[in-house]
């Protein structure tokens, strides 16, 4: 049996094509491969994220109740607050008032003074002017 250039040709391309086919499908197996472990992977994490889904509604939902207590209770301290600062203010008019008596005090005292210095100097005149007579 001679095989012509024509079928030599034909038997050659009909090796490559069975070749071509046959790492096809081997790489076929492994891309199915791939994608089943893939598949696998994505369903892990719709679980996962279905958790922590659940968990983040929880927090969120502690969160709230959270929020509303301290609402409720920095309302029920917001009546001491405003007792402070009328406090305060009172300290800071007693204070103004203080201020301006220990002027007055201090104006005072020194017109006291000076007439206390006054008569101690008019005293000494008169003590002189008894010794000189």
């Amino acid at each position: 049996m001679e095989l012509t250039l024509g079928q030599l040709a034909g038997l050659i391309a009909a090796v490559a094509f069975l070749l071509l086919v046959v790492s096809l499908c081997i790489v076929l197996a492994k891309v199915g491969k791939i994608m089943n472990e893939v598949n696998e992977s994505v369903k892990s994490m719709r679980t996962d994220i279905n958790g922590l889904s659940r968990e983040a509604e929880a927090i969120l939902a502690k969160s709230n109740t959270l929020l509303t207590d301290i609402e409720d209770k920095s309302k029920t301290i917001d009546p001491l607050f405003q007792a402070v600062a009328d406090l305060s203010e009172s300290v800071s008019d007693l204070n103004n008032a203080s201020r301006g008596l220990a002027t007055k005090v201090s104006s005072s005292t020194k017109s006291v003074g000076k007439t206390s210095v006054v008569l101690g100097v008019a005293r000494k005149l008169y003590n002189l002017r008894k010794k000189n007579k």
